[in-house]
């Protein structure tokens, strides 16, 4: 994982107790539990061990992404109202075949659709960024084309 990640104030404050709490407490836990189960005997044949050392290598695994993400983010800025679509602008569109919808464009780490917030580098945040309101951007979806108008823009 390289390059910016965009993230609200929120969205990094979120990210960092994660990594504490992996490093503070899920970690310390995982290193326990590889204590027991090599405590249990032989290694090679250790069910307890084999499932601490995976749980240990995800551990890690998610600390590092962690880092990284932290690494490389850099912060949206809440700028107010705007002429163009930007990542932190909330966008609100109307498609071609259902009512208005508003979506927040975020960076990808906190990207959730089913919470209305899309990542700048989803099909929909790509086409949005840059554009206007009574833009129309098109979408290739696996039903077809759906064009989605640009109504307001925060």
């Amino acid at each position: 994982m390289s390059g910016t990640k965009y993230l609200t104030r929120e969205g990094f404050h979120k990210i960092q107790e994660e990594l504490v709490r992996l490093r503070t407490v899920k970690l310390p836990k995982v290193v326990e539990h590889i204590r027991i189960a090599r405590e249990d005997g032989t290694l090679a044949e250790n069910a307890g061990y084999e499932a601490a050392r995976d749980e240990w290598s995800f551990v890690e695994g998610r600390i590092e992404i962690l880092e990284t993400i932290l690494r490389d983010a850099q912060l949206i800025k809440d700028n107010g109202g705007r002429d163009t679509v930007v990542v932190g602008s909330r966008v609100t569109v109307q498609g071609s075949e259902y009512g208005p919808e508003t979506f927040q464009i975020v960076g990808s780490p906190e990207a959730d659709p089913s919470k209305g917030r899309i990542s700048n580098e989803s099909p929909l945040g790509q086409a949005l960024v840059g554009k206007g309101i009574d833009d129309v951007v098109e979408i290739k979806t696996p039903d077809g084309v759906t064009a989605f108008t640009i109504i307001e823009i925060e």
